[in-house]
């Protein structure tokens, strides 16, 4: 599975860094980034509570 943050809707809110820090990170602009190609099954779970959890919505699946 892939994900990827909408660039122009993240505010850099780190809600998704706190769920899941084993597939979100920060970019140089300091706005959340997914930091691997392909998310682990076992990070399956805990990334999409990430994005259920963006306030913003700037996180789906690709």
């Amino acid at each position: 599975m892939k994900m990827e943050v909408d660039q122009d809707l993240c505010i850099s809110c780190g809600a998704c860094v706190d769920v899941c820090p084993e597939v979100f990170g920060w970019n140089n602009d300091d706005k959340a980034k997914v930091s691997v190609d392909e998310i682990p099954q076992e990070y399956d779970d805990s990334s999409h509570e990430a994005a259920e959890g963006c306030p913003t919505n700037a996180i789906r699946e690709i």
